[in-house]
């Protein structure tokens, strides 16, 4: 008999299925038919504060008046901060009464008294975990690496300060050293990592010549971009919980992720693609993989082809089509 329950950042979980934080877990009516879909946890849709901030410039704009009155940044700000924030909470409560899946409240912030501010109040909400959504680009080239690295390290402090409940951190992949860095996050207090966050992309329109957004969904093809790195810090740093996330869209990606040594992976694009009952579809396939293979749950196979677990470790460390292209006519 197949049980593909497993465990992440300490919280049990039907499955390793986890929707990630988008507009699919923007609403409970939207949660409710992932849970029935037979998802494994959700991720609620990010508050941002940035976007917080945006809507202030944007009222500003609107109306002359609010120039003229410096305090009026402030209040509108504060309004405007407040009712976001009320709508992530009261998200975050009812989906908790709603469903009996684990609820990940995701938040990304621009202030470092932000991030402890909403952290505090969604573990108030009762959420069961927090993911901090991070991404810090760097635009002056005097800045080091190291001082890019000590941004994220000091958010998960500070916020580890603040809360109780199990903190995991979801970066890129455009580190120096992507497995010394989750070292360093485990170090300091992380729980468990996404491997990877999907950034917002620019592209350039050559027929209006403007800076316009690049594809936003995911493709299949994206999973080897990061395979290497599931395999190589599920190995190099231990008792650290990997959520594999970008191109997996169905039974076989999310299986790939579990053998290199992710514990959960988390899907988005294929649910706006596919709808919710994708989720079923890619259940049946693992248990169709599991059944041929005579695994009983799924730490039967994770980690199976992790960078420690198989003869050659150089095929994860090389980067080059050395045979490949020799071998071309």
């Amino acid at each position: 008999m197949v049980n593909l329950e497993t465990t992440y950042l300490g919280l049990k979980l039907r499955n390793p299925l986890v929707i990630a934080s988008s507009g699919l877990t923007a609403t409970q009516a939207k949660i409710e038919k992932l849970e029935q879909a037979g998802a494994g946890a959700v991720v609620l849709k990010s508050i941002f504060e940035e976007q917080i901030n945006n809507e202030v410039i944007h009222l500003m704009e609107k109306d002359s008046q609010n120039r003229d009155y410096p305090e009026a940044a402030d209040y509108i700000r504060n309004y405007i901060r407040d009712n976001s924030m009320v709508r992530h909470l009261e998200l975050c409560k009812n989906v908790k009464e709603a469903v009996s899946i684990p609820v990940i409240a995701s938040i990304n912030c621009i202030d470092s008294k932000e991030w402890t501010t909403f952290a505090g109040e969604f573990e108030g909400a009762g959420a069961d975990a927090l993911e901090l959504n991070v991404f810090y680009l760097p635009t002056d080239r005097a800045e080091s690496a190291g001082r890019v690295e000590q941004v994220y390290l000091d958010i998960l402090r500070k916020v580890k300060k603040q809360v109780s409940i199990p903190v995991s951190v979801k970066i890129g992949p455009y580190f120096s050293n992507v497995v010394a860095m989750a070292e360093k996050l485990k170090a300091e207090g992380a729980r468990g990592v996404v491997l990877f966050n999907r950034f917002y992309e620019p592209d350039i329109n050559l027929d209006t010549l403007e800076l316009t957004a690049s594809e936003v969904l995911s493709s299949p093809e994206e999973l080897r971009h990061f395979l290497r790195w599931t395999g190589l810090v599920s190995s190099e740093v231990t008792h650290l919980d990997i959520a594999a996330s970008t191109g997996i869209h169905d039974a076989n990606a999310v299986i790939k992720q579990i053998l290199a040594g992710a514990r959960v992976t988390q899907l988005c694009s294929t649910i706006y693609k596919n709808g919710p009952e994708r989720i079923g579809h890619i259940l049946s396939g693992m248990e169709e993989f599991m059944k041929r293979w005579n695994f009983k749950k799924p730490e039967d196979f994770r980690g199976r082809l992790s960078y420690k677990s198989i003869p050659d470790p150089m095929l994860y460390e090389r980067s080059q089509f050395m045979k490949y292209f020799s071998d071309r006519k």
